[in-house]
């Protein structure tokens, strides 16, 4: 592997912008950190093109620039690449035009949700760096083996996407990985409104009443103050003290400073009194003013349809090679049994592997049966005699 050049200035940066803005493919990931802050904490930007690698140093100069290169024609190869885009969106302002996730693309030829080591050595019989999981990646200078680890981390992304073309290929699958891809490039990576962030709470949908207003208000209060104050949201209200007081809402700020998960750490300030502003303003809200998850209240799907159909899709994935997660979760089922248009299900390769079955299952054109030593499901036409 060549030594990455290290970019810490401006004109540098640029230089590199130039070399990338018309490359065809280029590889990226990120290094951060997000355990103390509401905003993820960019710190480091690897890059890799048919030039060689950089290493941009975004606490040293503005990574805005690299945005040019994500709104230009080339593919950004990564891995696993959820939390890289949302947090180069928010640094440079824009989205790869076009996307190839290896972990996703891995998926699709039987290899689960793999680590990015595990599969450069599977594919490529390449053994990578192991680095330190507790580096500090805020730190300068960066030792060697930082620079090292971080640079292996592109520095495959180039074949891995060759080798797993090739298998998708052979498959047939290749389209179905592109739309996954695109699906993950396409994704809302906003934060939640801060009247949702209630839905979050474990426990919530058991909230009745009064409780659920108190539970959004302060739930969005506490939102909106980590946002503001770039603090996690546990650090300003930990979750079993918003749930305490949408069960019982306090009435002074004693009662406020008396609940259940708090300490001086969470009050500083005016924190008791906004709290208690939030209960008040939850205890008002009328009916309307309650932001609902899409399904509460709405048609019940019984469990054992739900669970039946489950179980089909762990068949289907066991018979596909694939991870069952990757083709359905339980929560995208229960979409599609309630006929939700928004469903994943609904679109693209799944509408006809997986929708279209259990339409005709819930239809009564089909039905599950078991194979005669009872080791698999399928689903079969069901036979539906002529009526007069």
């Amino acid at each position: 592997m060549t030594e990455p050049r290290f970019v810490d200035t401006a004109p540098a940066l640029d230089e590199l912008v130039r070399e990338l803005v018309d490359e065809p493919r280029y590889g990226l990931d990120t290094e951060f950190h997000g355990e103390r802050t509401y905003w993820p904490k960019l710190a480091l930007v690897q890059v890799s093109w048919s030039g060689g690698i950089a290493l941009v140093d975004p606490l040293a100069v503005d990574p805005a620039p690299l945005g040019e290169v994500f709104a230009g024609p080339g593919t950004m190869v990564a891995h696993a690449s959820g939390q890289d885009l949302s947090i180069l969106e928010r640094a440079t302002g824009a989205s790869p035009t076009h996307l190839f996730d290896t972990q996703i693309a891995a998926g699709f030829v039987g290899y689960g949700v793999p680590s990015l080591l595990f599969l450069v050595e599977q594919l490529l019989s390449v053994r990578l760096v192991k680095g330190d999981q507790l580096a500090d990646w805020t730190r300068r200078p960066l030792h060697e083996p930082q620079r090292e680890y971080a640079a292996s981390d592109v520095a495959h992304l180039f074949d891995l996407q060759d080798a797993l073309v090739a298998k998708l290929e052979v498959k047939g699958r290749l389209e179905w990985a592109i739309d996954e891809c695109e699906t993950m490039r396409t994704r809302n990576r906003s934060r939640p409104e801060p009247e949702t962030a209630w839905w979050k709470l474990k426990g919530a949908r058991g909230l009745r009443g009064k409780a659920r207003g108190v539970a959004q208000e302060v739930a969005a209060w506490r939102e909106r103050t980590a946002q503001e104050q770039d603090r996690p949201v546990r650090f300003v209200l930990p979750d079993l003290a918003v749930l305490g007081i949408a069960h019982r809402p306090p009435t002074t700020t004693d009662e406020v400073r008396a609940v259940r998960g708090l300490d001086e750490r969470h009050l500083r300030g005016n924190a008791r009194a906004e709290v208690l502003a939030a209960v008040n303003r939850g205890l008002e809200l009328e009916k309307e003013q309650l932001h609902l998850p899409a399904d509460d209240g709405g048609e019940r799907i019984p469990q054992p349809t739900v669970a039946l159909v489950t179980a089909w899709v762990n068949q289907l994935a066991n018979d596909l090679g694939l991870d069952p997660a990757l083709l359905a979760t339980r929560a995208d089922l229960q979409a599609l049994l309630r006929g939700d248009e928004g469903s994943r299900l609904m679109h693209g390769w799944r509408n006809e592997i997986i929708a279209e079955p259990v339409r005709r299952l819930v239809s009564g054109e089909a039905a599950i049966a078991l194979t005669r030593n009872g080791e698999r499901l399928s689903l079969e036409d069901r036979y539906r005699p002529d009526t007069p």
